[in-house]
């Protein structure tokens, strides 16, 4: 379990530090809708291409975390990186946490520290036919209100945005859970491995779009929040994750620390645009 946790924590750093610059170039670009020119766009500019290779790395480490860990667990750790972010945008950019936001990311790491106590053994990775179905589906109902959510501006779209962004990434680690064999033909030969990266890429791109309307952190908290959660209740309620013995309550009281957290970020004033040449003008 100990390795499973500290690949979590390491993924958190990770996206935490993607999703900085996953900002910075996604504000660089005219807003607009789910569509190929904002794929060829983002992937023309080099911060984005780093960002793209730090979410790669996340995702590498995460998916231990999701092998290794109860899916409440290796996601809340996840949720992680929405502290980390606030730190960063508080040295990258020049911002400032108030006593407020300050007692969020504690509240984000005491409720990880008993999220982590109460945890039992992660369930079993099984192929699951329905629930993999259900993947899909959710995946092509994700893209057509990303659609429609990407012909708005302002703080609603990119809060929808954000939340859609986050049931797909929960979608993928569900999937992830849903692969029993890692093997190469194991792995080819389980419909889940293809709704693993349908799911992630279109949140990625429904992310990218909701960074275009609204700050990094209020855009990252519904996402955290819906892909800390989902998942959360699957694995519990469907995938056999475990909680110790008497510690239902430590566990429920961990993961509203840590959503309550996160959501206190998301009310962080982080900065609307690429820094100035002394990295800390603000908008």
């Amino acid at each position: 379990m100990l390795l499973g946790l500290l690949a979590a924590l390491a993924g958190a750093v990770v996206f935490g530090v993607a999703a900085i610059a996953q900002a910075v170039a996604a504000r660089t670009l005219p807003t607009g809708g789910l569509s190929a020119s904002l794929v060829l766009g983002l992937l023309r500019q080099p911060v984005f291409v780093a960002a793209v290779v730090l979410n790669l790395v996340g995702f590498v480490l995460h998916l231990v975390a999701l092998r290794l860990l109860p899916l409440f667990l290796a996601q809340a750790g996840i949720s992680a990186s929405l502290a980390v972010t606030a730190l960063l945008a508080v040295w990258y950019f020049g911002d400032r946490l108030g006593t407020l936001e300050r007692v969020a990311v504690g509240a984000v790491c005491v409720g990880l520290a008993v999220l982590s106590a109460a945890a039992g053994e992660a369930g079993t990775a099984v192929s699951d036919g329905s629930m993999t179905a259900v993947l899909f589906v959710g995946a092509a109902l994700l893209a057509v209100l990303g659609l429609l959510a990407g012909r708005r501006v302002g703080t609603p779209a990119a809060f929808a945005l954000g939340l859609l962004a986050g049931l797909g990434f929960a979608g993928s680690s569900i999937a992830s859970r849903l692969i029993p064999d890692l093997s190469v033909s194991g792995v080819l030969s389980t419909p889940a491995s293809y709704a693993l990266p349908a799911c992630g890429v279109l949140a990625f791109f429904l992310y990218s779009l909701g960074l275009q309307r609204g700050g990094v952190t209020a855009v990252t908290t519904p996402m955290i929040v819906m892909q800390t959660l989902t998942p959360a209740a699957v694995g519990v309620l469907v995938l056999g994750d475990a909680v110790r013995q008497s510690w239902l309550p430590a566990a429920v009281l961990g993961l509203l620390l840590t959503g309550a957290g996160a959501v206190v970020l998301g009310r962080f004033d982080d900065v609307r645009e690429a820094p100035g040449p002394t990295g800390a003008d603000r908008p």
